[in-house]
């Protein structure tokens, strides 16, 4: 073990990619746990005497501490110490997931996914610091294939491996599983990971805690994301449960960018948006959780609701595009070395946003494996998007803001999966409500072809044995449920169509970029 841990440090200096194994096998986990549970629910519900509309708490609750800690994470890095709160939040993450894994009831699972989301937020922000931190700035672009490799792929696997180990062992082991890859992050980190000079020197000086900016900021965020999460079940603004809390998210949020403005040493730094790549950067982050969550969750409603799938079948279509982005994520690495980073993303665009006009052509009759190539050529779009947005974020980004940077784009990241989410579950449900409406307007005793259907389907039941007052019944019922099958895809080919011209129209923004060169010491290395 010795031996190891000394080829892994060489002059001194760890191997970054040693660094990169250690980082991210903690950060790999959080990830995960975003989406591992969703599948899990009913189980959930039904193991612990709750109804399944009540269970959504345990994502709500996670996603709402999480979002409340991401942009902390720079501020508190330079508190306590990165690497000490680092290790404080794995081990926090760890112990909560046993904590969740034998919870009794219900409240207290969602009180211990409050906690670990709370451990777990931090996670994201500081992985991605040490790793742009640990590579030459040349090798920037690696370093987010390495990081994309988590952070992207987590979330497309992580419904697929919750149903499998849901089905074949209890929900509570998509928790357990949590607790070995914490241990050995937090024995490799203590062994590997050490802190730069300039935070030891900003840790060992101390500062004072700004309760006002913390306070509005864990208001602003929470409500916010419980706004997103339940809108939709809530019947948005028909519900003054969602109209209090989304008035409260709005006060929170507005007096936590005018407090922190007005501070000099604020625990985030929203001026750094003021730096024109990392600002374009940070909402073309926004926009890619926005089509990554939303679409996740689009294909496989649309492949077991309308198309009979299983959540086995649909998670086969799903896992392919998981497994390519894994396999090329390297590669955009490298291509970020030799290829400017704004045209890597304009290809990364163009081809998502392709790729979902093309799923905007679905039907009803399609077959796996157009669905597996529509879906795979779209996670292969997001792949070359990842890596190169990251390089132009932090390219003119100091490396003592790097905290702070990073903690602002993956809560640009997270908070746009949780827009597109809601965006893509109400636009799916009017939608549809929309299209029925004209599609029941034929259905009338005047409508010639609607006289037709019912008169031949009624004929085929009696055949099939039904009474004349049966078949004429049955014709009805089973013609009106193919209506409501043709208005749900008609809602679905919206929603992609949506999501896919949303991405094809941000390929402007890219030509606002300033350069950021493959090689080369960026402006911030040379200050």
């Amino acid at each position: 073990m010795k031996q190891l841990f000394a080829r892994a440090r060489k002059d001194g200096v760890t191997n970054p990619w040693i660094i990169a194994l250690t980082v991210m096998l903690a950060t790999f986990m959080e990830v995960l746990d975003t989406s591992v549970a969703n599948v899990s629910l009913p189980h959930i519900a039904g193991d612990l005497s709750a109804g399944v509309d009540e269970s959504t708490w345990v994502l709500t609750s996670y996603l709402v501490s999480n979002a409340i800690v991401l942009p902390l994470t720079g501020w508190l890095s330079s508190v306590f110490g990165r690497k000490r709160f680092y290790m404080t939040c794995v081990a926090i993450f760890t112990i909560s997931s046993f904590l969740c894994g034998i919870a009794p009831s219900l409240g207290l699972l969602v009180f211990f996914r409050v906690i670990q989301g709370a451990g777990g937020g931090a996670l994201q922000p500081i992985s991605q610091a040490i790793l742009v931190e640990s590579f030459p700035k040349n090798k920037t672009g690696m370093a987010m294939a390495i990081y994309g490799m988590g952070v992207v792929v987590a979330p497309i696997i992580g419904p697929t491996l919750g149903g499998w180990i849901t089905d074949d062992y209890s929900w509570h082991w998509i928790f357990f599983i949590n607790i070995p890859v914490g241990i050995l992050s937090l024995v490799l980190t203590t062994l590997l990971i050490h802190d730069p000079p300039y935070l030891v020197r900003r840790a060992i000086k101390g500062q004072k805690i700004d309760y006002t900016g913390l306070g509005l900021l864990a208001v602003g965020l929470g409500f916010l994301q419980v706004v997103l999460d339940k809108g939709e079940r809530e019947d948005w603004f028909g519900s003054n449960f969602i109209i209090w809390c989304t008035i409260l998210g709005v006060v929170g949020l507005v007096g936590a960018v005018v407090w922190e403005l007005s501070k000099k040493d604020p625990i985030v730094d929203f001026r750094m948006l003021t730096e024109r790549n990392f600002a374009i950067a940070t909402f073309t982050m926004f926009m890619l959780g926005f089509v990554l969550y939303g679409s996740t969750v689009l294909l496989p409603i649309f492949l077991q609701t309308l198309m009979g799938y299983t959540a086995l079948l649909s998670g086969l279509v799903l896992s392919p595009g998981g497994f390519a982005t894994l396999l090329i994520l390297p590669f955009v690495g490298r291509l970020s070395q030799k290829i400017e980073a704004r045209w890597l993303v304009t290809m990364g665009l163009a081809i998502t946003g392709a790729a979902l006009l093309s799923m905007s052509n679905f039907n009803l009759d399609i077959d796996f494996w157009t669905a597996l190539r529509a879906w795979t050529v779209s996670r292969l779009g997001l792949a070359i998007l990842f890596v190169p947005i990251n390089v132009m974020a932090f390219y003119y980004i100091p490396k003592e803001k790097m905290n702070n940077a990073t903690g602002l784009i993956n809560l640009a990241r997270n908070i746009g999966g949780s827009v597109g989410i809601a965006n893509v579950t109400t636009l799916l449900a009017r939608r549809a409500q929309i299209h029925q409406s004209t599609l029941v307007s034929h259905v009338t005793p005047l409508d010639a072809p609607y006289q037709a259907a019912i008169a031949g389907t009624s004929r085929f039941l009696m055949q099939q044995g039904s009474s004349a007052t049966q078949a004429a019944q049955q014709a009805q019922g089973l013609i009106y449920g193919n209506l409501v099958r043709q208005s749900t895809m008609l809602a679905f080919i919206d929603t992609f169509w949506l999501l896919g011209l949303t991405f094809l129209a941000m390929i402007p923004l890219m030509f606002l970029m300033k350069t950021a060169k493959p090689h080369g010491a960026s402006p911030a290395d040379l200050h």
